[in-house]
């Protein structure tokens, strides 16, 4: 007797049957994967459809499906290179719109595609709470074209749920670029003349970057590779070897179950993972924003702190959720292609080269030296004798990892924020510098608590903050990554992420380690966007998150001597960092991690401020 198909795979298959038909690409592979879709050549990864799932849910893989289908039927991505503009923001308003032109062909031709990617728009701006805003966001100008551009080659409305975001830009791009976008219905099958047209309209708002050198991949892996082949041919090629297969997280390496590497005993685990002290539950810190009055606060105050928190990861999430969800970072893990994981053992030799290994011997404690045993065997009475290594000024280092955890890091940028985490941390601990994983948030989205004893208050003017802060420890300094190792799945966790209140976060990451005793302190902040909480800046200055943000990082960067830098993903954080570079997708952070700190332990003066 047949066995009766589960639902699951069922859809699985028929919307692979469905990508395929619509790509036109008979041999396309289609897999399935937690996260967002992608492709590749003739590979299309879909996010896996979990559990009983309703109409809306159907519609929304539909949708995801459609969109990559139309990608790979309608785009060509050598034509795509030749036209791509330089910088961030142009290249973000060029890729937002090539997909509306792809998407716009498949809407003329199939019913059926038409409204799937209208759903799936539709829940887009919705989980983006399009509707509600009420001013301009630099980080939402190539949401706003697109849809502009869409309404325009489809003459299809834009969305009530993003009536909000077309309010505050539409008059604005129609003033500046209205002209051009009708241009376009002209070439929609033309992508190389609808290209050109659109680097046009790009460079008419001024958001190209004609300083930036294009980057040629081809050479740039041909760099990579023969640097990995020179690394390769010195001594502990065997090392190397091992050490690819631990960071590229192959299940040999992982417990399936989650619950790590090693199978110590309760005991062995808990002498090995003391680390801090941490509070059991939530807890408040008292006017972080005043810390040594670096600070000025008459330019910035919450309006309380009674309900904000700083919290383990574990403390947010029960252990069968929290083994869940690092299962699901794993399986990412696993489709990662060792890109991060060669990057991160290039950093690892460079490091553990710097290391000037000494010996102190004839020790009465430490590490038995299998060297002088020969004395006991030919002397039974001679004691034994011990050695250990001294203290390097190269291991003096501690390392913070910030990453920003609001709604707009949701899907892929979150995902690879969590996998390099998960990669620096076992780096680093393999060098013997200490690093820690912190992440910001809020506890609820536009106010919470405060918000709602603002208004009991009678709404006073220029109440300050007015929302809960959510900072959360994802792995202490002191803690090693096997016992942290599942924290780091709670990014990947729905509902977790909401807004970004980026100045505070940043005072709290850098006094904790001002708290540690190590020589050298490293901060490195990963976010996509300026500080933003719709409360807060409905009753305060429109400025008032994103001054206090520069505020702080001035405080950072002249008065203290921890070493500040930023990664910006898709978001030009330049502005506000010395130290900081921006990039446009959030597969480059690895490699811009990496090289981040590469630069840092490469310096030989020590960083000097002025």
């Amino acid at each position: 007797m047949l066995q009766k198909e589960e639902p699951n795979e069922l859809l699985k298959r028929v919307t692979a049957a469905s990508l395929k038909a619509i790509a036109a690409v008979s041999d396309l592979e289609v897999s399935f994967a937690p996260g967002q879709s992608s492709e590749t050549g003739h590979q299309a990864v879909l996010p896996t459809p979990v559990g009983s799932l309703d109409n809306g849910a159907l519609t929304k893989l539909r949708g995801v499906s459609d969109a990559l289908a139309v990608r790979l039927r309608y785009h060509d991505s050598k034509l795509h290179k030749k036209h791509m503009p330089m910088g961030p923001e142009a290249r973000a308003v060029y890729e937002s719109i090539e997909q509306v032109r792809c998407e716009s062909l498949a809407i003329r031709r199939f019913n059926g595609v038409s409204k799937n990617l209208g759903a799936l728009l539709d829940e887009r701006c919705k989980s983006k709470g399009f509707d509600d805003l009420t001013e301009q966001n630099d980080t939402l100008l190539p949401e706003a074209i697109g849809l502009l551009v869409r309404e325009s080659l489809t003459g299809e409305p834009t969305p009530k749920s993003a009536s909000g975001l077309m309010h505050v830009w539409r008059d604005e791009l129609e003033n500046k670029i209205g002209n051009q976008i009708r241009k376009l219905r002209d070439y929609p099958a033309d992508q190389a003349q609808f290209a050109a047209l659109v680097t046009d309209m790009i460079h008419d708002l001024d958001l190209v970057d004609d300083e930036s050198e294009p980057i040629d991949s081809e050479e740039q892996d041909n760099d990579e590779n023969a640097e990995e082949g020179g690394d390769e041919t010195g001594e502990g090629t065997d090392s190397d070897t091992s050490d690819d297969q631990g960071l590229s997280g192959q299940p040999e390496d992982m417990d399936p179950s989650g619950d790590g590497e090693f199978f110590e005993s309760d005991e062995e685990q808990f002498m090995l993972g003391d680390g801090e002290e941490e509070p059991a539950g939530p807890s408040r810190w008292n006017e972080p924003w005043r810390h040594d009055g670096s600070v000025d606060p008459r330019r910035y105050q919450p309006f309380t702190a009674e309900y904000d928190e700083i919290i383990s990861a574990d403390e947010l999430c029960d252990p069968e959720e929290l083994t869940r969800l690092r299962h699901q970072l794993d399986q990412q893990l696993n489709n990662l292609e060792g890109v991060v994981s060669r990057l991160a053992n290039r950093l690892q030799r460079r490091l553990l080269a710097k290391q000037t290994r000494s010996w102190e011997f004839d020790l009465e404690e430490g590490i038995l030296d299998a060297g002088r045993l020969s004395r006991v065997v030919v002397s039974p009475t001679h004691p034994l004798s011990y050695k250990l290594e001294r203290d390097t000024d190269f291991r003096d280092t501690v390392v913070s990892l910030l990453i920003d955890n609001s709604g707009s890091m949701r899907g892929r940028p979150i995902t690879v924020a969590a996998m390099c985490g998960d990669m620096l941390a076992r780096t680093l601990e393999r060098c013997a510098v200490k690093v820690e994983i912190l992440g910001f948030t809020t506890r609820s989205w536009k106010g919470g608590q405060a918000r709602e004893k603002w208004v009991a208050n009678d709404k006073p003017k220029d109440p300050g903050r007015l929302n809960d802060l959510r900072h959360i420890i994802y792995k202490s300094a002191d803690q090693p990554w096997r016992r942290a190792r599942k924290n780091l799945g709670l990014m990947l966790r729905e509902g977790l992420l909401k807004e970004n209140i980026d100045g505070e976060a940043l005072l709290w990451a850098h006094q904790r380690l001002l708290g540690r005793s190590e020589q050298r302190r490293i901060l490195m902040v990963i976010s996509d966007g300026a500080p933003v909480d719709d409360a807060t800046l409905s009753a305060n200055p429109g400025n008032y998150l994103e001054r206090h943000l520069r505020d702080v990082i001035e405080y950072i960067e002249t008065s203290s001597n921890v070493e500040l830098t930023a990664i910006g993903i898709g978001h030009d954080v330049t502005r506000y960092y010395k130290r900081a570079v921006t990039i446009v997708d959030a597969e480059e952070l690895g490699g811009t991690m990496m090289n981040q700190l590469t630069e840092l332990f490469d310096d030989a003066e020590t960083y000097v401020r002025s």
